[in-house]
């Protein structure tokens, strides 16, 4: 029998299989589809919260660790498989924002970098930018990871551990109940027994949760996001404005996202939110007028209370742990949330204090 069984492939399941198996244990990574081909994929990766201040300390402390954690991670991911995941560390600009005063409170409080700067100074700072603009907050050390390649590098070296089995289009159908306990999952290809099931299926763990008759308070939350192509060096900094924004990749990519939609499982993109997208990176970035959208796409993002994931043992059935509901912030909170479920689950002193994110309660 397997140690652990992950349900889900994106980040969250990826790096829950890799800190689990770093611990010594048969872990066997399960996907419906493709490995990190859902929100994993589709978000913009920004190594922050859009509006980090807006949040509870629970997902601020998971974010503070996450965002200590990943420059290293990366420079580690690269040696061992080859694979860049490309962390960009750019800065943000936020501008114009109704909360300026509340920002910099939190900053002052968390002890966290962030500071308001003369509008002239942004302008030169980001030249390309949209006239009109009156205040902006500058954080420098914000950076922004290109997701599908941080899930190529995972795959990569979870491909190269002995002890991981990752199975893709394996859609597990529901848990084996066993003496009140959880002894692992069945998939239409069978019965596969674990010691352990860790969900971490994004927005789809609700659904497997009502095969069990409980309520998962975590539903699917569109984004759609549009890509441009540009010179190398055209936007120096990530910025932030009317609840859109825009990523500089390294070669030149700028992502602009993104729509909050709730529509269920639908993931076709809109003629709507094209328009809308189109609108937001012109006003931001006034030269991408000119440029051509290379892509626009939609991911399902897990959308939960407050943002604050689940992660921890169900109580009522041993056996099954959550990793799941992190709504915008899946890459932002994946090192430090799958960490502290390893730390959990191993039985070692956990990172970060994990009573805010047990399940105990907060499931209906």
């Amino acid at each position: 029998m397997i140690k652990a069984a992950v349900v889900g492939a994106g980040a969250l399941g990826l790096l829950s299989a890799y800190q689990l198996a770093l611990g010594g244990g048969q872990v066997c990574v399960l996907e419906r589809c493709r490995a990190g081909r859902e929100a994993s994929w589709a978000g913009g990766g920004i190594v922050s919260p859009l509006y980090p201040w807006r949040y509870s300390a629970a997902v601020t402390a998971l974010a503070h660790w996450s965002q200590d954690f990943y420059p290293g991670f990366a420079r580690q991911l690269l040696e061992d498989t080859g694979v860049d995941p490309e962390v960009h560390v750019t800065g943000l600009y936020w501008l114009d924002l109704d909360d300026e005063a509340e920002a910099l409170a939190w900053a002052a409080r968390e002890a966290r970098a962030l500071f308001p700067v003369d509008i002239a100074e942004a302008y030169q700072q980001v030249p390309v930018l949209g006239g009109g603009f009156k205040r902006a907050i500058h954080m420098p050390g914000v950076a922004n990871v290109r997701n599908p390649r941080l899930v190529k590098a995972l795959r990569a070296a979870l491909a190269a551990m002995p002890n991981v089995e990752l199975r893709e289009h394996c859609p597990v159908t529901g848990f084996i109940q066993e003496n009140g306990q959880i002894r692992g999952v069945t998939t239409a290809g069978g019965e596969i027994r674990a010691e352990r099931v860790v969900l971490a299926a994004g927005a789809w763990s609700g659904e497997l949760l009502k095969t069990l008759g409980l309520e998962l308070p975590v539903e699917p939350v569109k984004g759609q996001m549009i890509l441009y192509k540009c010179a190398d060096d055209f936007l120096p900094s990530m910025v932030l404005a009317k609840g859109r924004y825009a990523i500089p990749r390294r070669d030149g990519h700028i992502l602009i996202g993104s729509t909050l939609e709730y529509a269920g499982f639908d993931k076709t993109p809109t003629d709507n939110a094209l328009e809308s997208l189109k609108a937001s990176a012109e006003e931001l970035l006034p030269a991408l007028k000119d440029a051509e959208v290379v892509g626009h796409w939609a991911g399902l993002r897990p959308g939960s209370p407050e943002g604050i994931p689940f992660i921890g043992e169900l109580p009522t059935h041993p056996g099954l742990w959550l990793n799941c509901g992190h709504f915008r912030n899946g890459l932002v909170l994946a090192p430090a949330s799958c960490r502290l479920l390893a730390d959990l689950m191993l039985g070692r002193e956990p990172i970060i204090d994990p009573a805010p994110y047990a399940p105990a309660g907060r499931l209906h």
